[in-house]
């Protein structure tokens, strides 16, 4: 029925729909980037001018499109508070490829649109790379081209999937010069970094901890890095990737440690490793951070390319800008491991600090464990074990749901909810010890992880962001506690892991299919690492490395140059021989009577393109007679047609071409005077 509708309209008509319909499809990808009004005049506008079409109605006039335009440049800057940059910018990109449908009266005016909806293509790649972006995108690029074949062709009514097989061919035939330039165009930074996300009430990391603020944490089951070890992995439980270290709390909020503190003394690393070392390949996805996670603890320092790396004192690996793309490093770790000062320095001071008037039933919680357990550096081990022991058997939970906490967050977990999740037991956990004059610290960064049994790499998504703690021992450094692992052991083991909340289709799916559930689930996460690894992560070192595959010993740009003007000009060579080979095979039964109308022209004989053989064969009769040149020159034509025209397998059809291209050259052509 469809098919018959836009059979039914005229072609003007349809082709406008089905550009508008691409159109359509090219902001829909979009609406998740731009401001819902942006969303919703575009649609209006989209909208208005499919009923003009289809009702044969006449355009707006200026007015009306002056009017929209002012409403869009006033609306963006209200909404971005400039009409500059990145965001604001992709806001106009959007409304005006919208607004100039509604002044699309000519071929010119649909060649502006499709321009403009090209453009409009490549801002996607602003907010992502990924597999189902670029999915997405190849099938826009295929409708807008073929729109364009369809624009070129004016005359009569071409189907449009006719105009489609078109398309697909250019774009079939564009793809071997797309793939050449994929791999040896040189690799530049990133031209835009990816922008930012409010991730409020949402699994993942940051670089300020605010507890109690969140009545509901919502798991965010996107990926955060993948991890290929070589040879055997840890076990589940020692795998913590090292991120941001909290020392500075104020009541509410963890941050890391201010340097502008007065009379502060540098903490020594003094980073000490033991047992046999992981060797692993990180592919971290883009966060927006200076940020690289690694397992605890790494001993050399990750090459990333186009960034410097550094390692800070308390263990946490940084980058001299932001990770706004995809990157792929190789590290080495040890999960045996010391570090920090044996003895104690001024600088753990910083470590043991509490705000005034803050926590009081946990002052006076942790006066009582010292009264029972005893005070002074030898007891510190006593005093940590009894409050594990205390989270082992009060009766604490892990919960999602811990609703909002008070001003004292640590005295509502230790006394009165007895739930929270991991930041929470982590908080309350480091404040207690502070209080014991213990030194000790948050470490946030990502815990565990699933195997992808299909292509072997470690899933670490957001929700497996996670809080532990660091304590000061004397004769130790600094020791990992993490008081979560007591109160739920399956959130650090392998036996339960968090899941994010599905809805009913897919939990029902799930229930019924649970291992073809995963098994889909899996593949699908296979084949995105996949585009990752060699499509968004081929880097300037992996183009070197194509080089060294290549034969060359030492490569640098001048030989990537050289190869990609060595594989242009062949290519330009290919193509050239190409054309002869395809202009010679080309009906070679009409280029060989096109050359008899040549010579015969040469001769006085007149003729059209459109002469047949025959007619040829009367005229040279008639011109120079029945008998010697004339006569076999006439023969020979007539063989040409038959060769052509006769019924297969009768005498006159069975003369090969090749012999009548061979008689051609003997051919003696008349040359006496016309009778």
């Amino acid at each position: 029925m469809l098919n018959r509708f836009f059979t039914a309209l005229p072609r003007e008509t349809r082709d406008t729909l089905f550009l508008l319909a691409v159109i359509a499809w090219v902001i829909a990808m979009q609406v998740g980037h731009i401001p819902w009004w942006c969303t919703a005049l575009a649609a209006g506008v989209l909208v208005w001018r499919t009923t003009l079409a289809l009702r044969g109605l006449p355009l707006p006039g200026w007015p009306w499109r002056l009017g929209l335009l002012a409403i869009t440049l006033a609306a963006t800057w209200a909404t971005h508070s400039t009409l500059l940059g990145q965001d604001a910018g992709v806001t106009l990109i959007v409304v005006l490829l919208a607004l100039k449908t509604l002044e699309m009266r000519a071929r010119r005016d649909a060649f502006v649109v499709f321009f403009l909806a090209f453009f409009t293509l490549l801002t996607h790649f602003f907010h992502s790379q990924s597999l189902p972006t670029a999915a997405g995108i190849l099938l826009a690029l295929l409708g807008l081209l073929t729109a364009l074949v369809n624009a070129h062709m004016p005359v009569g009514r071409p189907s449009l999937a006719q105009a489609a097989r078109i398309a697909a061919g250019m774009a079939a035939m564009g793809a071997p010069i797309m793939l050449v330039l994929f791999l040896l165009f040189p690799r530049l930074s990133p031209l835009w970094g990816v922008p930012g996300q409010n991730e409020t009430g949402r699994s993942g990391l940051s670089s300020q901890m605010r507890v109690g603020q969140i009545a509901e944490l919502v798991l965010d089951d996107s990926i955060a890095l993948r991890v290929r070890f070589e040879g055997r992995p840890p076990p589940q439980s020692d795998l913590y990737f090292r991120g941001p270290v909290l020392s500075d709390f104020d009541g509410v909020e963890w941050r890391p440690l201010r340097s502008e503190f007065p009379a502060r003394m540098a903490l020594p690393t003094d980073l000490s490793v033991a047992g046999e070392p992981v060797h692993y390949e990180v592919t971290l996805e883009p966060n927006r951070r200076p940020w690289l996670f690694l397992l605890e603890a790494a001993t050399q320092v990750p090459e990333v390319p186009g960034a410097r790396v550094r390692m800070t004192a308390d263990l946490q690996w940084l980058t001299d800008r932001p990770i706004n793309s995809l990157v792929r490093y190789s590290a080495v770790s040890h999960t045996s491991f010391r570090h920090g000062p044996l003895t104690p320095t001024l600088a753990l001071q910083d470590h043991i600090t509490l705000p005034p008037a803050s926590n009081p039933r946990t002052l006076e919680l942790a006066q009582q464990l010292r009264r029972e357990h005893g005070a002074g550096a030898e007891a510190n081990p006593r005093l940590i074990q009894a409050v594990m022991e205390r989270l082992r058997t009060g009766g604490y939970t892990y919960t999602l749901e811990p609703g909002v906490y008070g001003q004292h967050t640590a005295d509502e977990f230790w006394f009165d909810r007895r739930q929270g999740f991991c930041e929470h037991i982590a908080s309350s956990f480091v404040v207690l010890m502070r209080a014991l004059d213990i030194p000790a610290r948050i470490v946030t960064g990502y815990q565990g992880g699933e195997l992808n049994g299909v292509d072997g790499y470690w899933t670490v998504r957001q929700r497996d962001a996670h809080a532990w703690t660091e304590v000061w021992l004397q004769g130790q450094g600094w020791v990992r506690i993490d008081p979560t692992s007591v109160v739920a052991p399956g959130r650090t083991g392998s036996l339960q892991r968090l899941r994010a909340p599905e809805g009913a289709i897919a939990g029902a799916i799930r229930n019924l299919t649970p291992n073809l559930s995963a098994q889909l689930r899996a593949a699908w996460e296979a084949v995105n690492n996949s585009w990752n690894q060699w499509v968004l992560n081929y880097t300037q070192g992996r183009q070197l490395d194509l080089l060294k595959n290549l034969g060359f010993q030492s490569p640098s740009w001048t030989d990537l140059a050289y190869v990609l003007i060595g594989v242009v000009v062949f290519a330009s060579l290919a193509g050239a021989a190409w054309t002869l080979w395809e202009r010679q095979q080309h009906d070679p039964w009409l280029r060989l009577l096109q050359r008899a109308r040549a010579r015969l022209r040469a001769q006085g004989l007149d003729s059209t393109d459109h002469t047949p053989p025959r007619e040829l064969a009367r005229r040279v009769q008639q011109r120079w007679g029945t008998t010697g040149a004339a006569q076999r020159v006439a023969q020979w034509l007539l063989q040409l047609e038959a060769q052509r025209y006769s019924r297969p397998g009768t005498p006159e059809a069975t003369t090969p071409l090749a012999t009548l291209q061979r008689e051609f050259r003997q051919l003696a052509w008349p040359r006496d005077t016309p009778r």
